[in-house]
């Protein structure tokens, strides 16, 4: 049997406009889901683990584009119990990943379609493939009965630090919430 559960709790931070901060904080609204088709980490709820300064500047960045909703950027942390968790930081769990890319890969190829593709850049920041992938192995995990309560990646992202770097500025690890009830409490 596969082992998936994750045996910890974490802090997520998720950057949003302060009404709904405020709203989530005082148990009046919750965060929703993105369901964008490239999501990194499928569709769910976005923290950025241990790093609210990081999810501060992302609604900061948000809050610049014309379509967005964002007009006082806040964070909101919480408690979350990754639970039933599809770690992309562990060699069984991309084992997984790489299960299901087969799976989709075959879907397309028997309708004659395109794959998704993965754009933005070096750091490949619009994940259309990921996202198709993880929502394909989402789908056959809750067909046989389980779906994920979190998804976990590492994310290598930005410029180096200095020259020949094997980090970057921009690494985080993300956490995508996929059942609700893993989000134990607000602050």
């Amino acid at each position: 049997m596969r082992y998936l559960g994750q045996p910890s709790f974490i802090l997520g931070f998720h950057g949003c406009d302060s009404e709904v901060a405020s709203a989530v904080i005082n148990g009046k609204g919750h965060l929703l889901e993105s369901r964008n088709s490239h999501d990194w980490l499928g569709h769910g709820i976005y923290f950025w683990e241990n790093d609210p300064e990081r999810a501060l500047k992302w609604a900061e960045n948000r809050m610049k584009r014309p379509d967005s909703r964002i007009k006082n950027p806040d964070v909101v942390g919480a408690i979350i119990d990754l639970g039933y968790c599809l770690s992309l930081l562990e060699s069984t769990h991309i084992r997984l990943i790489e299960a299901a890319y087969s799976v989709l890969k075959e879907r397309h190829d028997s309708k004659g379609t395109k794959m998704p593709v993965n754009t933005g850049g070096d750091d490949l920041f619009r994940r259309g493939l990921d996202c198709a992938v993880i929502q394909t192995l989402a789908e056959i995990q809750s067909s046989q009965g389980r779906g994920f309560d979190t998804v976990r990646g590492l994310f290598r992202e930005g410029s180096e630090p200095y020259p020949t770097a094997g980090f970057r500025r921009g690494n985080h690890i993300q956490v995508c919430v996929r059942n609700h009830e893993a989000i134990k409490g607000s602050f």
